[in-house]
């Protein structure tokens, strides 16, 4: 694994678990499982046990990068980006200064904010993945489905791929199903959750950037060929802006698989991406010393520990933090998103 490098593209404000996560904030600075380190830091552990530690990149924002950087004291690569222009132009920036260090590499996606529970089961499966990335192909991680969920899209998976213990070609990605679909996934066994980590040589992502974004593939090639010489920041503020905004999902992996040229391999390492509080609330339960509950169940966290009690509330959702306050349901979980929007209309912005 000595040319393996991972990027960790760490963006967005996690919207859906306000009150905790906000702008300046973002959940994958917080240590939402209460285990001592916040979700970045459990994505840095895992990667350090694959790679070295300067084979780690991460891409954020000019805000939150030196929070990052106190986190993570050992990051060496880190990459500000100017303004938010989606997935594909951050590991595409990863990829196209990578590449320029070791034509050889090979790179790994790995969001900042997932949980994963078996880090010898995940890495196993990133070990697979590489050697398949190392033939030519996009490789990603499918994750076996718990249930017929609906909040996820889905990678259908077609024949075996010769040579490797679990990976198979793909047909193609499935964006988010209705529930009947899904629960026909699941009972297939050829449909695995797409939780959006990717292995692949660096010149086989970029070859398909060129081939299919050249306005993007041009100005990241610019940044790459620029970001270890004294023009770094002056080619970075005059590419940057005028990139494309596009998720990798969209740019590389649909039209690539259509193509043939990607594959799967199935994991099964107890992976969440905590995308709202009812995903925490299977997290975290309800055993909690500030919390008393008489006939109701669900969630509910003080981030100063003052004591909630819920009263024949079934599935809660209770949030209190030192300037707000959130209730809701399990069932409503995801608009919880609505509720910064509406805080930005009434030119609330210091709540969001």
């Amino acid at each position: 694994m000595t040319d393996f490098h991972a990027v960790i593209p760490a963006g967005g404000a996690g919207t859906r678990l306000w009150p905790l996560s906000r702008a300046q904030r973002p959940k994958f600075l917080l240590d939402l499982t209460s285990d001592g380190r916040t979700l970045i830091q459990q994505t840095w552990d895992r990667l350090v046990k694959v790679i070295p530690a300067d084979h780690i990149h991460v891409v954020s924002g000019l805000a939150h990068a030196p929070l990052i950087q106190e986190q993570l004291p050992e990051l060496t690569n880190i990459y500000a980006e100017p303004a938010p222009r989606d997935s594909m132009a951050a590991i595409g920036m990863a990829a196209a200064v990578i590449g320029q260090r070791d034509p050889d590499a090979v790179i790994g996606s790995f969001a900042a904010d997932h949980v994963i529970a078996d880090t010898a089961a995940f890495v196993a499966a990133v070990q697979e993945a590489k050697q398949v990335a190392d033939t030519g192909l996009v490789c990603t991680l499918g994750i076996t489905p718990r249930g017929p969920s609906t909040a996820f899209g889905y990678i259908e998976a077609g024949a075996a791929i010769p040579g490797f213990a679990s990976a198979r070609a793909i047909t193609r990605f499935v964006e988010k199903p209705d529930h009947a679909t899904a629960e026909k996934y699941v009972a297939g066994g050829s449909h695995y959750w797409n939780a959006g980590m990717f292995i692949t040589r660096a010149d086989v992502l970029l070859g398909h950037l060129e081939r299919l974004h050249p306005e993007l593939h041009a100005g990241l090639a610019a940044i790459g060929q620029a970001w270890d010489t004294p023009k770094r920041e002056e080619v970075l503020e005059s590419t940057w802006p005028g990139l494309p905004k596009i998720a990798i999902d969209h740019a590389i992996a649909e039209p690539v698989s259509l193509e043939g040229g990607m594959g799967v391999v199935p994991g099964d390492f107890g992976w969440d991406d905590i995308g709202d509080f009812e995903a925490l609330s299977e997290l975290a339960g309800a055993d909690r010393d500030d919390t008393l509950w008489i006939d109701s169940d669900g969630l509910a966290i003080a981030d100063d520990g003052t004591l909630i009690a819920v009263v024949g509330v079934p599935d809660a959702i209770v949030v209190r933090t030192r300037d707000a306050l959130l209730v809701t349901t399990r069932d409503q979980a995801q608009r919880v998103k609505e509720v910064p929007e509406a805080l930005k209309q009434r030119d609330r912005t210091d709540l969001v």
